[in-house]
């Protein structure tokens, strides 16, 4: 047992790692797009050459993309502070060095974000009133300061000489035609959630340098090629069995067009055999990519086929495809026999999940969904799905559920979310992954789970909007005002003792709103304090009144469910602060 324990820590903090590497990149895949599309069109060998538009390549590469993936790194760490401190930080050794420092910014982005909080941790209590913007400014400004100069002369060199040497190695393995073999790691290590970590914490990197010397990469093609999937999900199309069979044609749009891959990972832990399957059509297809000189301008994100032939340079179409061709044919191949030797009767794809979500829940003395969360579901006021990245597979199925709930007639809000960005919430009902719960229970130790195999189809979600239906307090749930009664002013203001503008990224268009509001009220002689709260901050209270701007609503939401809101298109100039007014006066 011990072991077993250790090796599901080890697994926990290879995931964490990972999931720290990719989720700096992930929120920034739109940079990493527009620099591909800009490449494939206007480079001298792209589709319409352009010497003037060209120019954008470079420092496109060499400074945009690296700062967008410091800055998003810092803010993980200590939001905007951290933000700011983790792109200064990482213009030492993007200037320090002659490659692009994307593995650079990926140290220098946490790095920052973790000095800025470490300093607000010992002086943000001791600042003297009315010197705080000056402190927190300067302390800012000189931590990058320090940092920026530690990367251009220590940092920055030693990872350009790491950077050389990786790229050097891949190089080597190409040469050797032996990169076909990283797929026998590869495709296991997707199906165990570390798909997000190994394309966008490591390849794509490695990838965009390769890109930028020689105008693509096969990189970019070892993880995201949805021909092994496909294999898998068109054999179950054909000799499968159950539900299964049925729900399999459906995955596939969802695999192929959607890039959504995660949709047939249940598939192939359903039937370990098929690990074989994955494997065999990732080094298929690998070796074809090599073999016939396939690549990518940029990182295809989702792994969709749509994305794929995006990023193709015209001469890689054919390579591409085959690649995607052969790995699917290899998979489908290898999945086709296990399949039909498999003689068990037990392929219902929704049974095998129920079965073991209920054999785990026995195994800790508990009887499946109820009896596990019963006691705690009363508190329940928002579901979270949480998975590596927040995007893809948890975004569809908070789709999936939201559709239940609202049918059902609860207004509770269904969102996704990064596990890294998940916070403690008791009131929060988190429905992941089994391969993740591990690591969402760590950022959540006081939240209510629920584990799925699959997001898109789980026998799990009935009984979760059931059980919420039949809870204590699912009533009351049912009768909180939605966002947009509260902004036709249709909630219940009688509670409201404090107004609170929250904000996300942008502080002055929250403090100028304040102002704004405050003089309202001292003109309207109403007596109520206004303050101004980062949104990852605010006070589930049912006595504050909490504005935001519309985009940054939900998010609110999320973090104070009971509170009242109003959601703003523009902080100064808003009309509604006259129907807050009158509400008030109520």
């Amino acid at each position: 047992m011990e072991n077993a324990g250790q090796k599901s820590g080890l697994k926990a903090k290879v995931q964490r790692l990972g999931s720290h590497l990719s989720g700096m990149v992930m929120p920034n895949i739109g940079g990493f797009i527009a620099w591909g599309v800009i490449t494939a069109l206007f480079i001298p060998d792209g589709y319409i050459p352009n010497e003037q538009l060209a120019t954008l390549v470079g420092p496109m590469l060499s400074y945009l993309l690296p700062l967008l993936i410091a800055y998003t790194g810092g803010s993980m760490v200590h939001g905007q502070r951290g933000a700011v401190v983790g792109a200064i930080a990482a213009m030492g050794v993007i200037v320090g060095s002659d490659v692009p420092m994307f593995i650079g910014a990926m140290m220098m982005g946490p790095l920052g974000g973790w000095c800025i909080k470490k300093f607000d941790e010992a002086f943000q209590e001791k600042i003297k009133a009315g010197f705080e913007m000056l402190v927190n400014n300067f302390s800012s400004g000189l931590i990058g300061f320090a940092l920026a100069i530690l990367g251009f002369y220590g940092i920055g060199p030693v990872v350009e000489a790491l950077t050389n040497l990786m790229a050097s190695g891949v190089e080597s393995i190409i040469n050797m035609h032996l990169l076909p073999l990283a797929n026998i790691f590869i495709e296991p290590a997707k199906i165990l959630f570390l798909n997000n970590a190994i394309n966008h914490g490591i390849l794509t990197p490695l990838g965009i340098e390769q890109a930028a010397e020689t105008g693509k990469s096969i990189l970019f093609l070892l993880e995201a090629n949805p021909g092994p999937g496909l294999g898998i999900l068109l054999a179950f199309t054909l000799f499968g069995k159950g539900a299964a069979k049925s729900f399999a044609p459906g995955a596939i749009i969802i695999q192929f067009l959607g890039g959504i891959h995660e949709i047939y990972f249940p598939y192939v832990m359903m039937k370990p055999l098929l690990f074989l399957a994955v494997m065999a059509g990732g080094v298929a297809g690998t070796f074809t990519f090599q073999l016939l000189g396939a690549g990518l301008r940029a990182a295809a994100s989702p792994g969709s086929i749509i994305a794929i032939m995006a990023m193709t340079p015209p001469e890689s179409i054919v390579a591409n495809l085959a690649g995607i061709i052969v790995g699917c044919v290899v998979s489908f191949l290898v999945a086709m026999v296990i399949i039909k030797s498999d003689h068990s009767e037990d392929d219902d794809l929704a049974a095998t999940q129920e079965a073991v979500a209920n054999a785990k829940a026995q195994s800790k003395g508990q009887d499946g969904l109820k009896a596990d969360n019963q006691a705690t579901f009363g508190k329940v006021n928002k579901i979270i799905f949480a998975c590596d990245a927040g995007m893809g597979s948890s975004a569809m199925g908070a789709s999936v559920l939201r559709d239940k709930v609202k049918k059902a007639g609860l207004s509770l809000p269904v969102s996704n979310s990064a596990i890294n960005n998940l916070t403690d919430d008791p009131n929060a009902l988190i429905v992941t992954q089994e391969e993740l719960h591990e690591r969402a229970a760590q950022k959540a130790p006081n939240a209510t789970f629920v584990q799925v195999e699959n997001f898109m189809n789980s026998p799990r979600y009935d009984e979760i909007v059931e059980t919420l239906s039949s809870a204590p307090v699912a009533e009351e749930v049912k009768k909180q005002p939605l966002t947009d009664d509260v902004v036709q002013g249709l909630a219940d203001y009688s509670k409201i003792d404090h107004i609170v503008f929250g904000y996300d990224q942008v502080k002055g268009s929250a403090n100028m709103g304040a102002v704004t509001l405050k003089k309202l009220l001292k003109e309207n002689e109403l007596n109520y304090p206004v303050t101004v709260v980062p949104i990852s901050e605010l006070q589930d209270e049912t006595t504050a009144l909490i504005i935001t701007n519309e985009s940054e609503t939900v998010k609110a939401e999320q973090q104070a469910p009971s509170a009242t809101h109003v959601l703003l298109t523009d902080f100064v100039a808003s009309e509604k602060y006259d129907k807050v007014i009158q509400n008030l006066k109520k």
